[in-house]
């Protein structure tokens, strides 16, 4: 591993596992153990919009052709720190999730929150979907996103445990499914522009073939000091709406994007 690598994740072992990277908790001074319902609620509704077929209830979001899913939803959440956007989002719509984090800290946290919620430990609302029940399963890597292939997901991770649902076989005999979400959020700002790409191809071929799978990339992003009073700002921020120097290289088509706040 890299030494700025090492370095990265000593850095974040120092931060106490309830303040691990949530822009949110670093800005509004906050310590919330889950995201806000209002950012896992828009994270659900962008991905439903997206995939309506992953809505179990009739909605006006699931149309009445929506295609029919016969296999077990599987989806990937990577820099996944202590495991909120898999427990407040993931495992609300999909069935298999394998959780990705480097810091011990923080993948031994959402490790014992996964095990409370097998155990029927802790408050109902707080325990993790379908993990109790066995219908649904959250597997977890440590490891970095420089290194790590989802289409080999052992290859270069260390397997700290799995909750939930386990296949008859045997509890990793689906390790290496393909997947119908790869869910990237607050993370990639760590990667080089090559590791990113490398990163992105990696997961484009770990995408179920011929299904409706796709990556999900949100982050936090803001305006340039000064933009809003329209004075010169050096350096500047530019996006290109017709091209984007990391995801042509990918190849992969961007068909949806959301700006859930101003």
């Amino acid at each position: 591993m890299p030494p700025y690598i090492t370095r990265w994740i000593r850095l974040w072992g120092t931060i106490p596992v309830h303040h691990c990277p949530n822009l949110f908790n670093r800005l509004t001074k906050t310590n919330y153990k889950s995201l806000p319902r209002v950012d896992a609620l828009g994270s659900r509704q962008f991905l439903l919009g997206l995939l309506p077929e992953l809505s179990i209830v009739p909605s006006a979001i699931r149309p009445l052709s929506a295609p029919q899913i016969h296999h077990r939803t599987r989806a990937l959440d990577v820099g996944a720190g202590i495991g909120r956007v898999t427990s407040t989002v993931l495992l609300h719509l999909i069935e298999d999730v394998v959780l990705l984090e480097p810091v011990d800290s923080f993948i031994n946290e959402a490790y014992s929150a996964g095990m409370a919620s097998a155990e029927g430990r802790g408050k109902a609302g707080e325990r993790w979907k379908g993990i109790q029940e066995g219908t649904k399963s959250v597997t977890f890597l440590q490891g970095t996103l420089q290194s790590f292939d989802p289409t080999r997901p052992l290859s270069s991770t260390k397997l700290i445990g799995r909750v939930g649902y386990t296949p008859q076989s045997s509890p990793d005999s689906d390790i290496n499914v393909q997947l119908d979400v790869a869910w990237c959020q607050w993370c990639l700002g760590h990667l080089s522009d090559v590791d990113l790409v490398h990163f992105l191809q990696r997961c484009k071929t770990a995408l179920r073939e011929g299904g409706r799978s796709l990556i999900v990339v949100k982050e936090n992003l803001c305006r340039d000091w000064g933009e809003e009073l329209d004075t010169v700002v050096s350096p500047r921020t530019v996006f290109d709406e017709q091209d984007s120097s990391l995801t042509r290289y990918v190849p992969c088509n961007i068909f949806a994007t959301s700006l859930p706040f101003d």
